[in-house]
């Protein structure tokens, strides 16, 4: 397996759409903001997670989408979406994207089934043992009904092939207790929400999957960067600047809020596939507002510096 460095800002990118009957993938698009986000200085890219609506994509469009972010991008990592709530899909995905050329693989914990812990163990472990690719154990009960413990996150990263453990739990007590017991493995613990990536980092965390780096990548670097040096004044002040974004960012179900930023930032169109649907007007005047704030207070520089 090639090692990879699981530290800093890695944006879980969404996936165009063309505004066509079939909201067929817009790869022009795609690719360009691929392009954006290494130029602004990202650590690496996440494509077809549940911020590029894998949910709603075949197997077909899942790894044409990695392919086409893969082929977009020159020296930044590329860290495939490839779970699922049936293992044997989830493996037949991830062996996909690593044939692809993915750097690393980001596994969503079974959703719907709701597994025991010794079920998420056999699962990860089960594809960490045909798939030779660094792999990254996501956790995120509000989406998936179930929540992976500790004592599984530990059991899993043993496993050489299991680099890192993507924390969306909001539970700041049992993600610090991740940290604490995989402090002497090779493994990343990652903020899967971004206004928990300050926390997290502050008790030993790496970086984060983020959402919010989509839209501010320079200042999600810096903030993560600063955060990681140990000036965590300076980490703060960035974390206050983004706090309202972060929040905007999530009044709707994710990805709505943050194609819609996108799409006002002129990264991309706001095209969802359904079931999901358009920001609703109250609230699209609310990120509207947010994001003509951050460029009132913008210095873009100052950030670029500040993560180098």
């Amino acid at each position: 397996m090639t090692a990879i460095d699981l530290t800093g800002v890695f944006p879980a990118i969404p996936t165009p759409f063309h505004d066509d009957d079939n909201r067929s993938i817009d790869f022009e698009t795609l690719r360009r903001d691929a392009q954006r986000l290494e130029a602004a200085g990202v650590d690496g890219i996440v494509p077809a997670g549940s911020t590029g609506e894998s949910a709603t994509m075949t197997h077909d469009e899942h790894i044409e989408v990695v392919e086409a972010v893969i082929d977009a991008v020159e020296d930044v990592p590329v860290i495939a979406g490839t779970g699922s709530n049936n293992t044997r899909e989830a493996l037949s995905l991830s062996q996909r994207a690593a044939d692809a050329g993915a750097d690393a693989l980001l596994l969503i914990s079974p959703y719907y089934n709701k597994p025991e812990q010794r079920g998420f163990v056999d699962h990860y472990r089960t594809i960490a043992d045909s798939v030779d690719c660094p792999q990254i154990v996501y956790n995120v009960p509000s989406r998936t009904g179930q929540n992976i413990e500790p004592d599984a996150a530990v059991a899993l990263a043993s496993h050489e092939n299991i680099a890192g453990f993507k924390a969306a739990s909001g539970d700041m007590t049992q993600i610090s207790e991740i940290v604490e017991r995989t402090r002497e493995a090779d493994f990343s613990v990652l903020s899967g929400d971004d206004g928990m990536t300050l926390p997290m980092l502050s008790v030993g965390g790496h970086g984060c999957i983020s959402v919010a780096a989509n839209i501010e990548p320079e200042r999600t670097c810096a903030m993560v960067g600063a955060a990681v040096a140990e000036d965590y004044e300076r980490a703060r002040a960035i974390h206050h600047e983004l706090g309202p974004l972060f929040r905007a960012l999530f009044v709707e179900t994710n990805p709505i809020p943050v194609k819609e930023a996108m799409r006002i930032r002129g990264y991309g169109p706001a095209h969802l596939r359904q079931p999901l649907t358009r920001l609703s007007e109250e609230h699209i005047d609310r990120l509207d507002a947010v994001l003509s704030d951050l460029v009132d207070g913008d210095h873009e520089d100052e950030y670029a510096e500040a993560k180098r």
